[in-house]
């Protein structure tokens, strides 16, 4: 189905540009429709040179090693695109896509995208932006599962969690926006469920975890000093180092 203008202007890259400048790439954008829980493309799958966003839900990028072992790297929301290597890459998917909820996705042809950057060059500038943002997230997530205790890389997760999607205050504490599973957090910080249920209690004090993936933030600065690896933070609630 065509993408609306509408649903080009959900789009991060696209937002600035003009109705009459949306009008030119919607000849060539298309939207597609997944389910929860439905796959959008798979790791090594080849792709078409298209552009993919989310014009609406959130999607769960993930890969699988050899010894089965998943790793959720990120979970993106409306407007923002993924599976970068069909625009720049060697065409293939480099991770698998899964519908977290029912989602739209918006395909734009390459060479519409093209023009659209020759004609207003920000959009470059803003994609430039995204992968560097990525590529820090990355060296952040490589350098936290080798040298980083998995107390630490948990609330600094769930650190990073409040300030990119937001909280809202209630009387127990700030509440996160997104929803988070103990199976999301531990496949997302390299521990198993067991020892993600296990350091929640130890920190139940700062963080608390509700059924349905609902976290309260109760002490946000002693939430960072433990992001920190601030050892004495992590003594006073009771956590000894393995």
């Amino acid at each position: 189905m065509q993408a609306t203008l509408e649903h080009l202007k959900q789009v991060y890259l696209l937002a600035a540009l003009q109705d009459a400048e949306l009008e030119q790439i919607q000849a060539y954008a298309w939207i597609k429709t997944f389910s929860q829980g439905e796959i959008v493309m798979h790791e090594g799958d080849r792709l078409p040179s298209r552009l993919f966003t989310l014009a609406s839900g959130s999607v769960r990028i993930t890969r699988t090693a050899t010894t089965g072992k998943e790793t959720i790297f990120r979970v993106l929301s409306t407007g923002e695109m993924f599976a970068a290597p069909a625009l720049f890459g060697n065409g293939i998917a480099p991770a698998t896509v899964t519908a977290e909820v029912d989602c739209e996705v918006v395909m734009v042809e390459r060479e519409a995208l093209m023009n659209a950057i020759r004609s207003n060059p920000e959009i470059a500038f803003k994609m430039l932006g995204i992968f560097n943002q990525r590529l820090q997230q990355l060296h952040d997530t490589v350098h936290g599962l080798i040298s980083e205790r998995a107390i630490a890389r948990l609330a600094r997760y769930i650190h990073d969690a409040a300030n990119e999607h937001g909280t809202v205050t209630t009387p127990e504490g700030a509440v996160l926006r997104s929803r988070l599973s103990y199976y999301q957090i531990a496949r997302s910080i390299g521990i198993t469920y067991e020892e993600c249920v296990r350091l929640f209690k130890q920190i139940q004090g700062v963080v608390s975890y509700s059924r349905g993936g609902k976290i309260t933030l109760k002490d946000g600065k002693m939430l960072e000093a433990i992001a920190m690896g601030v050892s004495r933070e992590i003594t006073f609630l009771g956590y000894i180092p393995e």
